[in-house]
């Protein structure tokens, strides 16, 4: 009995040292680093990934988290050179990067029409900046290749836009100038939060981290005056184009995006 005491004990030191070897050999991988710091960068590696669930369920990457394919600025059709940068598979917009001519909305080069749109977004303090849709980027020679529904991405707490409008309407997860979010549960500056834009024929829903904050139904008496009480009052059938691009906001401050995907209907 005293052996088998003696061995199991042996076994349990055994264990302990080989797990303080790998403790310590994962704090000594860089000096300025936690063991948990490690783990949440070896989970960033699955960022811009479609699960085999995912794949079935028909998503598709909008970003791959490497290069500029699929996107294009909103009125030269090209990527642009500056302004705009992909680190460590986050695509941003780099204000301090950007030079004259460079820079502006990024949007897809596909067109999509009934879809769930899934895109994880961080903003820097004070910050202003969207995710529209159907926008098209053709009409009126291109005059108007920057509009589309917002889904406005703001630091409610520190951009004065945050008070602008009409009761709140320009506030995040908002539709912006046209409806205030409800249920807001924003991570805050510096902090990634989740949009969801889900588009069934003219019914439209967002959310944001898990909360529905806006829903409504385009093409109705409701929202045509909706629209005339709006800044944009002045584009005829704003907001009722049949498909269109996914568009990025550069509005001139430091957001950025990753795991942008979109499923079709």
């Amino acid at each position: 009995m005293k052996k088998l005491i003696f061995l199991f004990v042996g076994v349990i030191l055994f264990l302990d040292c080989g797990c303080k070897s790998n403790r310590q050999s994962l704090l000594k991988r860089d000096n300025n680093k936690t063991a948990v710091e490690s783990v949440i960068q070896q989970i960033s590696t699955t960022d811009n990934i479609l699960t085999s669930s995912e794949i079935g369920d028909g998503w598709k990457l909008l970003f791959d988290g490497k290069t500029t394919a699929g996107w294009m600025n909103a009125k030269t059709k090209s990527f642009p050179e500056n302004g705009w940068e992909i680190r460590d598979g986050v695509l941003s917009v780099n204000p301090a990067a950007k030079l004259p001519g460079g820079g502006g909305d990024i949007v897809t080069t596909g067109k999509y029409r009934n879809f769930e749109l899934s895109v994880e977004f961080m903003y820097r303090q004070g910050s202003n900046s969207g995710i529209k849709y159907f926008v098209d980027t053709e009409i009126n020679d291109g005059s108007l290749a920057s509009i589309g529904c917002e889904y406005q991405i703001l630091d409610d707490r520190n951009n004065p836009d945050a008070m602008a409008g009409i009761a709140g309407n320009r506030k995040l997860a908002g539709l912006y100038d046209l409806l205030a979010p409800q249920n807001v549960k924003d991570n805050g500056a510096d902090q990634w939060n989740k949009a969801i834009i889900k588009v069934e024929g003219n019914k439209v829903k967002q959310w944001l981290n898990g909360s529905l904050t806006v829903e409504y139904e385009r093409s109705t008496p409701e929202w045509r005056k909706l629209v005339a009480t709006s800044k944009f009052k002045s584009v005829e059938g704003f907001g009722e184009t049949i498909e269109g691009r996914i568009l990025l906001q550069d509005h001139g401050d430091s957001v950025s995006f990753k795991n942008i995907k979109i499923r079709e209907f």
